[in-house]
């Protein structure tokens, strides 16, 4: 009896871990494509994020439904960031919408590391990731955290009705922004195998920016990381 005993606990505590484990880490899921939206019009909604709003741990990014604007989760918590007439942006907290194309995943446990003084740019950054996480699971989300010296995002702003066939006609109404000295949270997404699917033909990442204010979020173009400062989290696998 003992023995038995024994070994249904054993099995159990197997299983409590191997289940720990798996919740770590839940595969990226990409609903909907940039290109859809850049080279066919297809403006509308493929997720409600009000669908996914109970995830703990639920971490995503995409545009708005008609280009309208820009959306991050950070943690379970979802922020929406829109140009106003007078051109400055608005961003609140709501998980009162939809958006073309999207990514998000759940991730309960993150490890942290300094990212290298060196890396200043997206373009290594890039660089950086791709030699680190070889062996990672991908594609994959990734946070940073940190000053920046300077970085420019834009928030989406297609002129209702607006009709596209392009990403320059996608682009129309874009408003950019500039940052400087700010405190910010960065959540990222990284690919190799999704060029024009979740990020531009160009690069593997797909990246959105919010101040640690919670008062400017978008889209991140281009961004010069002070150096010493800047925290990367990659989930644990």
């Amino acid at each position: 009896m003992k023995t038995k005993t024994t070994l249904a606990f054993c099995l159990l505590a197997l299983l409590t871990t191997s289940q720990s484990r798996a919740q770590k880490q839940s595969p990226v899921k990409i609903v909907g494509a940039m290109k859809n939206v850049m080279m066919r019009g297809q403006l509308q909604g493929t997720i409600a994020l009000d669908t996914i709003a109970q995830k703990t741990h639920l971490y995503g990014l995409g545009p708005m439904e008609n280009l309208a604007g820009e959306i991050l989760i950070l943690d379970g918590k979802a922020y929406k960031a829109t140009v106003q007439p007078d051109s400055s942006m608005r961003v609140e907290a709501t998980f009162e919408l939809k958006a073309p194309f999207f990514g998000y995943t759940t991730v309960t446990q993150w490890k942290e590391h300094a990212l290298p003084a060196k890396i200043q740019t997206l373009a290594q950054l890039e660089t950086y990731l791709d030699q680190q996480t070889k062996k990672a699971t991908r594609p994959f989300l990734f946070k940073l955290a940190g000053e920046i010296n300077q970085a420019t995002i834009h928030v989406v702003n297609l002129p209702p009705g607006t009709k596209v066939n392009s990403p320059k006609e996608a682009h129309q109404g874009q408003v950019d922004y500039q940052l400087q000295n700010e405190q910010v949270e960065i959540l990222g997404f990284f690919s190799t195998e999704h060029k024009t699917i979740f990020t531009h033909h160009d690069t593997f990442l797909h990246l959105h920016l919010i101040t640690a204010n919670r008062q400017k979020m978008g889209h991140l173009d281009n961004v010069q990381f002070k150096p010493g400062t800047i925290k990367l989290y990659l989930p644990v696998n």
